[in-house]
């Protein structure tokens, strides 16, 4: 017999949040993990709230609300305080009980804020690290660097001299809220040009025959037993910052009687492998035999076996590169600084150590 379509709207419920979200829900490892960490930041927490006062968003709350927010690829925060009014899933998640009103997003933003200024990313990011040593799934001897590039929030429209009198004349814009530029014939560069929207984008092109445009660099640090990244770093698009970045990140490594460094063409420099001798750092970068004065590696290198791993190893990084660009929202930033879009970045890149760390445990 065919049913009745009723609307009629109940007005109670007695099955819980928890019990309408399925067992095997890849939510809950996460969920998990992350409500361990949180007991562990807690007292760094405590410290950046005042004792008196209004009580704000629960810190632990706003970050389980940033990852749904990277893990679900919700392009504003309009639109996650949308998700969290009707949706069940993202309310569970949080730990909104279903009656709690959600936030403005404006105040989101504000108490998100806090959080940048007190630089929990990177605490919240070392926590991550500890669960998966803890778990026995970091190496702490083979390691491989890349660095990628991550759009600014700002057009080449705003990529303007730094000295207005250099322009020879201040015009009224025909739309000042969306102006006619012709920049072409125009030499520009990042010593006599800035950006009016973002004065720490850089404009970078990644090879001679690419576009450019208005960039920071990303720089992730991965071990290579199961591709997790053991540091994550953004800094100013210039040619030499991968590089720099590179030798920064293994620097604050605890030193090893042994450790290597993969890489790819683009590390293949004298300066740079005289440097990671100097650390103590096997240089595994690739072998770029057009640079001027040949390749940096020779066979005492490459004639080891796992020279020739750290090969196949490396190209893992690009797997966190693309999960950040597709799903963790680091392919164009929505946020504009260096600061801000360095938090933003190391927090994304926490959410995916979480992302495969639940993976590993399910195999094993």
């Amino acid at each position: 017999m065919r049913g009745d379509d009723e609307q009629q709207a109940a007005m109670f419920s007695y099955i819980s949040p928890e019990k309408r979200v399925p067992a095997d829900h890849p939510l809950r490892p996460i969920r998990k993990m992350t409500d361990e960490i949180f007991k562990q930041l807690s007292p760094r927490f405590d410290a950046l709230y005042a004792r008196l006062g209004r009580p704000s968003i629960a810190p632990e709350k706003l970050l389980r609300a940033l990852l749904l927010q990277v893990l679900y690829s919700v392009r504003s925060e309009r639109l996650l305080m949308e998700q969290l009014q009707y949706n069940l899933l993202f309310r569970w998640f949080v730990g909104l009980n279903m009656d709690d009103a959600v936030w403005v997003p404006t105040v989101f933003s504000k108490n998100r804020d806090r959080l940048l200024a007190g630089e929990i990313a990177a605490e919240f990011f070392e926590a991550v690290l500890q669960v998966a040593r803890t778990k026995e799934l970091l190496s702490d001897e083979h390691f491989t660097v890349d660095g990628t590039l991550v759009e600014g929030w700002a057009s080449l429209k705003s990529f303007q001299p730094k000295d207005k009198a250099a322009r020879g004349r201040d015009d009224e814009p025909d739309d000042p809220g969306n102006p006619t530029v012709n920049f072409h014939g125009q030499k520009r560069s990042n010593q006599t040009h800035q950006s009016t929207s973002d004065q720490d984008v850089r404009l970078y092109k990644k090879s001679a025959g690419s576009e450019a445009r208005l960039y920071y660099l990303g720089h992730v640090l991965m071990e290579n037993r199961n591709g997790l990244a053991v540091a994550a770093k953004l800094s100013l698009a210039s040619g030499t910052g991968e590089r720099d970045t590179a030798l920064e990140l293994i620097k604050q490594r605890p030193p090893k009687s042994r450790m290597t460094l993969g890489g790819d063409k683009a590390y293949d420099t004298k300066n740079f492998v005289r440097e990671l001798r100097a650390c103590g750092v096997v240089p595994h970068v690739a072998q770029n035999d057009k640079r001027p004065g040949g390749s940096a590696i020779d066979k005492r290198t490459t004639r080891h076996a796992g020279y020739e791993l750290s090969q196949r190893k490396r190209k893992r990084v690009e797997e966190i590169f693309g999960w950040l660009k597709t799903v963790g929202l680091m392919r164009k930033t929505r946020h504009r600084g260096l600061e801000d879009v360095g938090w933003l970045f190391q927090f994304a890149t926490a959410a995916y150590n979480l992302v495969r760390i639940r993976n590993l445990m399910l195999v094993t």
